[in-house]
């Protein structure tokens, strides 16, 4: 899992929370469902079987891989229609190659994150290189969507190509964990991300024997998905795992911990941090289409069949004889 690495001991070191800073009680640990995506992808549904209420301002999240493809094999999804939220691509291992109906498009690998504002509707497709689909390859990364408030629903749709050396990288205090802020910030350091929703998405490298505590925004939520290796998570040192979600209630801090022994092809505890401020409006989802209502969802549609979504550029149209 090689993403964004570093050597830990040049990096500005994020301070210990304050020692009266309430720390963020486990309310659940949650283990993700296999399933399949687009093309026939393998994921892992992380967000499955927690309320709406304790994911706001997340909708959705899906790890994709890990999986190592034979010659032939990679797979990606079809055109497919946005409106109404934002999806954010960060590839851990391998190469995804993205387009749309607006012209946008390019490639991200290793530690890049692609972050499209699908707004008031884009189409656009995700799908391997060709030169990837001829000679296999590891293929691994995360797929999260974020809400848009009522406000920002119809804004235009747009890109944010952000390439793995522009995420701000962090030690913890004792150089324990590796961090990289890849949107909002983390004791007063920034990332690149812009949002139209505040929010906090952070990949934690915590090697083994560590313990990872941070300070965390108090009127955001705050979850921690485990991408790789074990360990245990808050105060009371819950054991986690791969394709674990911990759900975090209130507080001011948060703590994972690696164990001492990881899995061979697992050295290091890998944990996505993610936090926002709850938009706390009515959510209708219809599968790529997440509204405030019935009525918006269904005139999605009707926008999408109309083609007011756009058009497939012509040198992504299927060849004919």
């Amino acid at each position: 899992m090689p993403a964004i690495t570093a050597d830990v001991l040049t990096l500005p070191r994020v301070a210990e929370p304050d020692p009266t800073a309430a720390e963020r009680p486990v309310r659940a640990v949650t283990t993700a469902p296999s399933g399949y995506e687009g093309e026939g992808f393998p994921v892992r549904r992380a967000f499955a079987g927690v309320s709406s209420a304790a994911l706001d301002p997340f909708i959705h999240m899906d790890q994709m891989g890990e999986v190592e493809y034979a010659p032939g094999e990679p797979k990606g999804t079809p055109w497919h229609p946005h409106r109404g939220f934002e999806t954010v691509t960060y590839m851990l291992d391998g190469v995804f190659e993205h387009a749309d109906s607006h012209g946008g498009g390019g490639l991200i690998t290793n530690g890049d994150t692609q972050w499209m504002t699908a707004g008031s509707g884009i189409l656009h497709i995700e799908k391997p290189p060709e030169h990837l689909v001829v000679s296999g390859g590891l293929f691994h990364g995360v797929q999260l969507w974020v809400n848009l408030p009522r406000a920002s629903k119809f804004t235009a749709p747009r890109y944010q190509d952000i390439r793995a050396k522009q995420a701000k990288l962090l030690s913890s205090s004792d150089g324990g964990a590796l961090l990289r802020v890849i949107a909002g910030e983390l004791g007063g350091h920034e990332g690149p991300g812009s949002t139209y929703t505040p929010i906090t998405m952070i990949h934690a490298t915590v090697s083994p024997g560590a313990r990872l505590r941070v300070p965390w925004r108090e009127d955001f939520n705050a979850l921690g998905y485990v991408l790789a290796g074990t360990g245990t998570v808050g105060a009371d040192d819950r054991p986690i795992h791969k394709g674990q979600l911990a759900v975090f209630g209130a507080g001011g801090a948060l703590t994972f911990a690696a164990a001492t022994r990881q899995p061979v092809a697992e050295p290091d505890l890998e944990v996505l941090l993610l936090g926002g401020l709850p938009i706390r409006e009515p959510v209708v989802q219809y599968g790529p289409f997440v509204m405030n209502t019935r009525e918006e969802v269904v005139k999605a549609f009707e926008d999408y069949q109309a083609g007011r979504f756009g058009v497939i550029p012509a040198e992504h149209l299927p060849h004919t004889d």
